[in-house]
């Protein structure tokens, strides 16, 4: 059964809910670096014109007690940065962005985690502006691809406008799934990169994870252990 089909279980059976890292974890294919085509929504000519190309990257970010997943995008358009986290209380997802405008605006979206029809992961996130309801659809192919639609309505209609599209494919990864091979001892990911800690070997997916280990690495090297 995925992360994500567990995560869900454990919602629908069991009073006690995931804590904000366990429920991150059912996206933790995000984690990785993507190169993506983002295309506007319009005439042939304004799709053309509006075209653009981004590279993003995706890491876990550990401080205290918050836990998320950060993204980095470069050279792309409309957001720069973005930090998605879990929020137990709602049971929902909030994704808090940073756009690339002159000054920047902070924009927070938020929603649920669910499986389509062909057992894809679904994050679909709204936020309220003052007239309309803006929505992001984020879809997890093969855990190598993902689509992510904004869309948007007016707060009195009932039918959602596509703004724009991105596709993204992952760095140095085939688009069907493959095993999943060493696990990330800090996220439970795919084992990326080494770390050592007192002449043993262990891996991690990402800089977030690497950093969080070097700064507390009996902690999970002992999480770790309670999974085995």
């Amino acid at each position: 059964m995925s992360a994500l089909m567990l995560c869900l279980a454990a919602l629908a059976a069991d009073p006690v809910k995931p804590t904000p890292k366990e429920a991150l974890q059912a996206v933790q294919s995000l984690v990785g670096t993507w190169k993506a085509t983002g295309t506007p929504e319009g005439t042939r000519e304004e799709r053309q014109a509006g075209f653009w190309t981004e590279v993003v990257k995706v890491e876990w970010k550990f401080a205290a007690d918050d836990v998320c997943l950060a993204f980095a995008h470069a050279g792309g358009k409309p957001f720069k940065t973005g930090e998605l986290r879990y929020l137990p209380a709602t049971a929902t997802y909030e994704l808090t962005v940073t756009t690339t405008d002159t000054p920047a605006v902070t924009h927070k979206y938020a929603g649920p985690l669910t499986v389509g029809k062909q057992k894809e992961q679904v994050l679909t996130l709204d936020r309220d502006a003052e007239a309309e309801t803006h929505r992001l659809v984020l879809t997890l192919l093969h855990g190598t691809r993902y689509v992510l639609r904004a869309e948007s309505k007016p707060k009195a209609g009932s039918l959602f406008t596509k703004r724009f599209q991105v596709g993204a494919t992952k760095e140095g990864e085939a688009f069907a799934s493959v095993p999943k091979g060493v696990e990330c001892v800090v996220s439970g990911g795919k084992g990326t990169m080494p770390v050592a800690y007192k002449g043993k070997t262990y891996y991690v997916c990402c800089s977030g994870c690497r950093d969080a280990f070097k700064d507390d690495p009996e902690k999970f090297i002992a999480l770790a252990a309670k999974k085995e």
